[in-house]
C-alpha cells in the first residue's frame, strides 16, 4: 500500500497500484543505487574493462593504466567489497577478475547504450 507523501493527486490509479506491486523493495533499491555509484567511476570502470579482458596482477594493471599500485589496490578493493571482482593467489602475485559473467553484461549492455 501507498503511503501519501506527495501534494499530487493520481490520475491513473490502477497503472499506479500495478506498477506499485512491481516495484522492488527499497532495500533492493538501495542496494542497486549503490551498485551504480561503484560503477559511477571512470578508474573503476577502466579497471573492470580491462579485467573483462583478461585475470590480471595489480602491477599489471597499474602499468595499463598509469596509475600507482597503491591507487589501483583501493580502488580493487572497492570493487571486491561491491562483489564485482575476485582476486586469486597465484605464487607471490595475486590476480583480479571480474566475479561472474553479470558484471561483464553489464559493462556491454551500457556501452551498447551508450553507442547508439
Amino acid at each position: 500500500m501507498l503511503i501519501k507523501k506527495t501534494d499530487c493527486k493520481v490520475l491513473n490509479k490502477d497503472i499506479v497500484k500495478s506498477v506499485s506491486a512491481k516495484m522492488p523493495q527499497m532495500k533492493l533499491l538501495t542496494e542497486l543505487a549503490d551498485f551504480f555509484k561503484v560503477m559511477g567511476d571512470n578508474t573503476r570502470i577502466r579497471l573492470l574493462w580491462a579485467l573483462e579482458e583478461s585475470e590480471m596482477c595489480v602491477s599489471d594493471l597499474s602499468v595499463l593504466l598509469n596509475m600507482t599500485k597503491s591507487a589501483v589496490s583501493h580502488q580493487l578493493k572497492i570493487l571486491r567489497t561491491a562483489k564485482l571482482v575476485r582476486a586469486q593467489k597465484n605464487g607471490k602475485n595475486v590476480y583480479y577478475f571480474l566475479d561472474d559473467q553479470h558484471v561483464k553484461i553489464v559493462l556491454e549492455k551500457a556501452l551498447e547504450h551508450i553507442s547508439e
